[in-house]
């Protein structure tokens, strides 16, 4: 029988599990790993990051952009708490990780050695699976069980490895379970439940679809309910892209973020078929009165964010088919109407300001451009703050995009890591990183990274000089004196060149274009600095587009004045047209 060292052999198992990619820095206590990976550097690609934050939020993004276990590595120490971040994404959106975690060798572990610290507490909260090596041949066993733990529990499986056991010669001859793995049936949805929905659904006068993550793969199923009943969609955040934007039933995401169709159709229904979502918001997002068809695979999910009259434990697509098959057409309710109008009014408004070019630039005109210069094979790494308000609104997903974010941790500085990992998965594939001043900053160095490996990223920042998210929280919902949100103005294109990347600075709409065009000329990664007005974007939490007992004319004129709202109706005026 061959010998092989413990950490190659560990390597090998992600191998079989189809583990491509790899990421991490070293560290001492990890150079029995990077031996490993030395040794395996033509079967697995191993990236550089230049901080262990931005290899585990690569590594989550790998898995929400593939589906498949990502892998991130830290060394002991300060390496390994590095990677909690990243981590916490992952966690938080229900994501499959192995992170593999260095620790010093067993004779010098537990008493006060250099960067020797106890590892396994500090990743309790953070994994779904977290132990520690206690025998060199263990090792390769340990790996193929974390993966099997990550993917059955959509989380962080953690793996501590001493350093002396990396480094010691085992047997060659463990076999990883990784051909024997199979994808869980999907629970079949019970009749008597579908009857019970359909009940709902062909009595109610306003019935809306509020769809999320977990319909990723019901898309056709989607469209095919909304146009038999005629139900409008929205979804939460990290379900955009399910169903296109352009799709006239869709009317967006609902939330702060959210396009305001939305936002107003998740007050104006009665009733509310809601659809593989957990979003922790969704109890104010949604009327109160309404009742609800919640539709999960997961019976812990049922009824956790909002009342249910009737709970369908089963797939999103099985569900949503039965449904389809059960029911017959139904009418166009003014609701329905209503809200199509209401999509068409806001759609206008946003593209009424494509060809803008105020200085400093607004982002309509910016994400047009990124719009036209993405392809229908694009995939997006997108940041943490009002980018996220402006993707949602802006970006018209379609085709076969892709993207990413920070969803329900929302760490700042998630964008550039991502974008490396969807271009080093996808190397064929545009790849866009879209971050603020504030987001970007925090994990800059990482244009290294993109230099190093000859990245051809399109890395997008909109400077404002402002944390544009925390001050509109100060100023709209505490109505509070702006503090700590100010950013100084920085040339980010000569900190982009500074690193090896093409740096371009934007302050109008042509310098835009050309900048684009640049970009796709150049296989250099490149930085494109967006000077973006300080103004905020259109707020959905505080609209004032009418008259109310809580709202007076002043308060409408002023609010038009500041978001140059006019020609944009609320949905109560469409619904009196279609009601006429």
């Amino acid at each position: 029988m061959s010998k092989i060292k413990a950490a190659t052999a560990g390597l090998k198992v992600l191998e079989a599990w189809g583990v491509k990619n790899i990421y991490g820095l070293p560290g001492g206590s990890f150079d029995s790993g990077m031996q490993a990976i030395y040794e395996r550097k033509d079967t697995l690609h191993y990236v550089q990051v230049r901080h262990e934050e931005a290899g585990a939020i690569a590594a989550s993004a790998e898995a929400k952009l593939t589906g498949k276990v990502g892998v991130t590595f830290g060394s002991a120490g300060p390496g390994a708490v590095h990677l909690l971040n990243g981590l916490y994404d992952a966690k938080h959106d229900h994501t499959p990780v192995v992170a593999i975690i260095a620790q010093v060798p067993t004779k010098r572990m537990n008493i006060d050695f250099f960067q020797a610290i106890d590892e396994e507490p500090i990743f309790d909260d953070v994994s779904v699976w977290n132990r520690t090596a206690m025998t060199a041949e263990s090792i390769p066993q340990m790996y193929d069980e974390a993966i099997r733990q990550a993917y059955k529990h959509s989380g962080v499986a953690v793996v501590t490895v001493p350093k002396d056991l990396g480094w010691t010669e085992i047997e060659d001859q463990f076999e990883p379970t990784a051909d024997l793995y199979q994808q869980p049936i999907m629970p079949e949805p019970d009749p008597k439940r579908i009857d019970d929905a359909w009940e709902l659904i062909k009595n109610a006068k306003a019935p809306l679809i509020y769809f999320g993550i977990g319909a990723k793969h019901a898309g056709k199923e989607l469209k095919a309910l909304s146009e038999k009943f005629h139900m409008p969609m929205i979804s939460s955040v990290l379900a955009k892209g399910i169903v296109e934007d352009e799709y006239e039933n869709y009317l967006g995401s609902t939330g702060r973020v959210a396009p305001k169709p939305g936002v107003e159709a998740g007050f104006a229904n009665d009733l509310v078929l809601w659809v593989g979502n957990d979003v922790p918001f969704s109890i104010f997002l949604i009327n109160p009165r309404a009742k609800v068809i919640q539709i999960d695979i997961d019976g812990e999910k049922l009824g956790k964010r909002h009342h249910v009259d009737v709970a369908i434990l089963a797939d999103a697509k099985k569900a949503l088919q039965a449904l389809i098959d059960k029911g017959s057409d139904l009418p166009e309710s003014d609701f329905y109407k209503a809200s199509l109008l209401n999509r068409q009014n806001w759609r206008d408004w946003q593209a009424s300001f494509n060809e803008d070019d105020s200085q400093p630039l607004r982002p309509e005109p910016v994400f047009n451009e990124i719009n036209k210069a993405a392809s229908d094979q694009a995939v997006f790494g997108v940041d943490v703050g009002n980018v996220n308000i402006n993707f949602m609104r802006l970006i018209n997903l379609h085709g076969d995009q892709k993207w990413t974010t920070s969803g329900q941790y929302a760490t700042m500085g998630y964008g550039m890591p991502a974008a490396i990992a969807a271009k080093t998965y996808y190397p064929e594939r545009d790849v866009f990183s879209l971050s603020g001043d504030g987001g970007f900053a925090m994990l800059c160095e990482e244009i290294l990274t993109q230099v190093k490996y000859h990245l051809h990223i399109i890395n997008i920042v909109f400077s404002n000089e402002t944390l544009g998210f925390i001050e509109a929280e100060q100023t709209d919902d505490s109505k509070q004196p702006l503090s700590g949100v100010d950013l100084i103005d920085t040339d980010w294109a000569k900190v982009g060149e500074g690193m090896g990347a093409l740096g371009i600075t934007v302050r109008t709409l042509a310098e835009l274009k050309d900048a684009l065009a640049q970009a796709k000329a150049t296989d250099k990664p490149v930085l494109i600095d967006v000077k973006l007005t300080h103004e905020m974007p259109f707020t959905t939490e505080h609209m004032a587009l009418e008259t109310n007992k809580w709202t007076s004319q002043a308060d409408v004129d002023a609010f038009v004045k500041k978001y140059q709202t006019e020609g944009l109706h609320p949905y109560g005026y469409f619904l009196k047209e279609v009601s006429k």
